[in-house]
């Protein structure tokens, strides 16, 4: 075996001693997904940037205020790089600096359950976000003043669906999270396996 090779080998088994499978499968989700929304995160930051240009201040409507008809797409880029990148990374690294240091092994079922909660509902609410802020700038920008009537006929003007969707999202994510931080917690005060 070459001596590049016999490096790679070494490592990967040093690595395989350090964390477990379902660790690198989790910490390796968490980092793609963190990369995935840091493109996503930029592009809405220029896609508001661009979206908010084509509209004024003297274009809101009425008493629409411009920041009124703004501020819901503003704060997605924000939110996306808290929910979608920042925490991914911190989960990450939790899990790491953890395991390095004397703490015992999370479940494969915990992280699993973590990846598999969280990731998705943070989609489902940035989804949720990009659609409200639109929805509203859009509105605004076809001559609609009135936010009471822009705000009801978000999804079709259904107060359950809408309600529905944000809650099961945030509750996910919650629940996620949740997961999570008791499972972290739990195995650093067992002995590591």
């Amino acid at each position: 075996m070459p001596p590049g090779m016999r490096y790679h080998a070494r490592m990967r088994t040093e690595h395989e001693d350090r964390h477990p499978r379902h660790y690198t499968a989790a910490i390796r989700a968490l980092l793609r997904y963190a990369l995935v929304l840091l493109v996503v995160g930029l592009l809405s930051g220029v896609s508001f940037q661009e979206s908010s240009k084509k509209m004024s201040l003297s274009d809101a409507p009425g008493r629409l205020r411009h920041i009124d008809a703004t501020l819901n797409l503003a704060l997605v880029h924000g939110h996306i790089f808290v929910t979608g990148v920042l925490l991914p990374i911190a989960m990450a690294g939790m899990l790491h600096l953890g395991r390095a240091h004397g703490g015992g092994t999370v479940s494969g079922r915990a992280l699993k359950w973590t990846v598999y909660t969280y990731l998705p509902c943070v989609s489902v609410a940035v989804g949720l976000m990009l659609y409200k802020g639109y929805h509203i700038l859009l509105s605004a920008r076809w001559g609609e003043s009135d936010m009471a009537v822009i705000d009801a006929a978000l999804f079709g003007g259904s107060k359950t669906l809408r309600h529905g969707i944000y809650g099961l999202s945030h509750v996910g994510m919650a629940v996620g999270l949740c997961i999570f931080a008791w499972s972290l917690w739990r195995s650093l005060r067992a002995k590591p396996a």
